[in-house]
C-alpha cells in the first residue's frame, strides 16, 4: 500500500510529521519512532530508508518481540562456528547484513538489558562482536527504532537503559493515533475501499453518512490497521451491518460494575448509560434480524418509524445497510497487484 496514502493526510499533525521526516531522512543519525500499535510506524521507517542516501543499501527489519530472547542475540549479532551447541558454522547477524543500509528495530523496548548494552556499543562506535568471536567487527549502519511504549516510564521501572535511550532518541518522530486525526478518515476509507475492490474484484461503494459519523466517534484502539481490516470485511461482505458491531464501545456490565464510592456518584447518569447501551443492543439485534428493514423493525419494537430513525442516529448506528453487489454483473478479472 502506498505509504503516502495510508500514513499522510490533511491534518496539521501529519503534515508536520512529513516535513520532519523529509528533513531527517538524509542525516545519518538514529531515529526513534513512537506511536500506538497500528499507526504505521513500520511504513514511516521504510520511508526514512527510501528517502536516505543509503536507499540502495539493504533494509533489515528485526521484530524484537517475535524472536525469543535466547535467540535474539545470535540473530542480531551472529555467531562463530563452535560458539555454542549447534553452531556448526559461522552465521552473520542482522546488524552485519544491514551494512551500508538501514537496521530497523521494531518494538525496541522488548530488548533485554544485556542486548541493550551491545546495541549501545554499536551506536557509540559502530562496532559489535559476534557470539564466540575474539575481535570486534565494524559496520556502517543507520539505526531506526520504534516502540509503542513510553520509554521514559520503562527507564523509571528499570527495564530500559537511560544511556541507550539518549543514543536512539537523537531525532524523535511521533505518529498520532487515528482518533487524533479523524479528519483523515474519508481519505483513508476511500483508499482502502478502492484498494480492496481491485484486489477482490468487488464493487463496494463509500459507506453511508451515518456510518462515517460512527467512524468519527469511534475510539480506534487498533488505529489504521483496525480501519483497514474493517474496510476489507466491508468490501468482501458488501454490507454495513457486517462491521457495525465492531464500532460499539467496550461492553460494560452496569449491574455488576465496580463503582468507586469514595467520591460523588450519580445514580441517574449510571442508569441512563445502562439503558442507552441496552437499547442500542436491542435495536441493532432487531435490525439485523429483519435484514435492516427499518419499518418492519419499528413495528417489531412497537415504536413509530420516526422514533426508530431518531434512536438509530442517537445510538450512532448506520441508517441502512449498503446494497449488496449484483452477482450477475460482469467482473473485471484483472485485479490490481498488491
Amino acid at each position: 500500500m502506498p505509504p503516502e496514502t495510508v500514513v499522510f493526510g490533511g491534518t496539521e499533525s501529519m503534515r508536520a510529521l512529513r516535513e520532519r521526516l523529509t528533513k531527517i531522512a538524509g542525516a545519518n543519525v538514529p531515529v526513534l519512532i513512537q506511536g500506538e500499535s497500528g499507526t504505521g510506524k513500520d511504513i514511516i521507517a521504510r520511508m526514512i530508508h527510501a528517502n536516505s542516501p543509503w536507499k540502495t543499501g539493504p533494509w533489515v527489519k528485526v521484530n524484537c518481540p517475535a524472536i525469543p530472547g535466547t535467540l535474539l542475540e545470535s540473530e542480531l549479532f551472529g555467531y562463530e562456528k563452535g560458539a555454542f551447541t549447534g553452531a556448526y558454522g559461522t552465521k552473520p547477524g542482522r546488524v552485519e547484513m544491514a551494512h551500508r543500509g538501514t537496521l530497523f528495530l521494531d518494538e525496541i523496548s522488548e530488548l533485554d538489558m544485556a542486548l541493550q548494552s551491545k546495541l549501545l556499543q554499536l551506536l557509540q562506535d559502530g562496532q559489535f562482536c559476534r557470539i564466540g568471536a575474539q575481535e570486534d567487527k565494524k559496520v556502517e549502519v543507520r539505526v531506526v527504532c520504534a516502540t509503542n511504549r513510553k520509554l521514559e516510564e520503562e527507564i523509571a521501572a528499570g527495564n530500559f537503559r537511560a544511556d541507550l535511550f539518549y543514543r536512539i532518541n537523537v531525532v524523535n518522530l511521533h505518529v498520532p493515533a487515528l482518533r487524533e486525526r479523524a479528519a483523515d478518515l474519508p481519505q483513508l476509507v476511500s483508499y482502502f475501499i478502492d484498494y480492496y475492490n481491485r484486489k477482490f474484484n468487488a464493487r463496494a461503494g463509500m459507506p453511508s453518512d451515518d456510518l462515517m459519523n460512527a467512524f468519527r466517534k469511534y475510539h480506534w484502539p487498533g488505529n489504521v490497521r483496525e480501519l483497514e481490516n474493517l474496510m476489507k470485511r466491508y468490501v468482501i461482505l458488501g454490507a454495513e451491518e457486517s462491521i457495525v458491531a465492531d464500532l460499539r464501545p467496550p461492553e460494560q456490565d452496569f449491574f455488576n460494575a465496580d463503582f468507586s464510592v469514595d467520591g460523588p456518584l450519580s445514580l441517574k447518569k449510571i442508569t441512563r448509560q445502562a439503558v442507552r447501551e441496552l437499547e442500542r443492543k436491542i435495536i441493532l439485534k432487531v435490525l439485523q434480524h429483519h435484514h435492516w428493514n427499518r419499518k418492519t423493525a419499528a413495528r417489531a419494537l412497537n415504536i413509530s418509524y420516526r422514533a426508530l430513525l431518531y434512536k438509530i442516529r442517537d445510538a450512532g448506528l448506520p441508517s441502512n445497510r449498503a446494497p449488496r453487489r449484483p452477482q450477475t454483473e460482469e467482473v473485471n478479472t484483472t485485479a490490481a497487484a498488491d
